[in-house]
């Protein structure tokens, strides 16, 4: 990672971080503002992807599994827009699956991380906790709107967090000279 990656990481952690602290500040009153948020982080990340596969990934093995995602993504934050009318309970399922597959995700990770003696486990392993502990409380409370919205930004805030400790970490660079 380059020092303009780095400095680049450490503000949107900081943005990002705020804007959590704001979230739950509001309360109750900024759940059609967290839909909107996730409905736009859907479609982004979908267009992204999506672009990727178009200038790149097409060309590369498994590479239609990036247009796959991209589409699901694309499609799932386009729906999401439809939803701002709804019960929060949507908005939980949503929570509940989002944190419950990134906090498996983490976890196995960062096993296969610790198995292969790498540094950088625990702070995987402690994201897919953090992100599992949060999918726990949606199901818990899972009609609460203000629960929600706390939950979000706890959320956010985690993500936050891992970003700038990550914006910190030094970052090993493999050099293969021709022989």
């Amino acid at each position: 990672m380059t020092k303009w990656q780095r400095i680049e990481n450490f503000i949107i952690g900081i943005v990002i971080m705020l804007g959590g602290a704001v979230l739950a500040l509001a309360g109750s009153e900024s759940v059609p503002l967290i839909v909107l948020l996730l409905a736009l982080s859907l479609v982004i990340t979908g267009l992204k992807m999506l672009i990727y596969y178009f200038s790149l990934a097409r060309h590369m093995v498994d590479g239609d599994q990036i247009l796959i995602q991209g589409l699901i993504l694309f499609d799932l934050g386009a729906f999401t827009c439809t939803l701002t009318n709804y019960s929060t309970v949507y908005i939980m399922g949503y929570l509940i699956a989002v944190h419950a597959f990134s906090g498996f995700v983490d976890v196995t990770r960062a096993l296969e991380a610790k198995r292969l003696s790498a540094p950088s486990w625990k702070l995987n392993f402690s994201t897919g906790v953090v992100n599992i502990i949060l999918a726990v409380l949606c199901i818990v409370f899972l009609r609460s709107e203000s629960i929600a919205v706390y939950i979000y930004s706890a959320g956010l805030i985690w993500s936050a967090i891992a970003r700038i400790i990550t914006s910190f970490r030094k970052t090993a660079v493999v050099y293969i000279t021709p022989s």
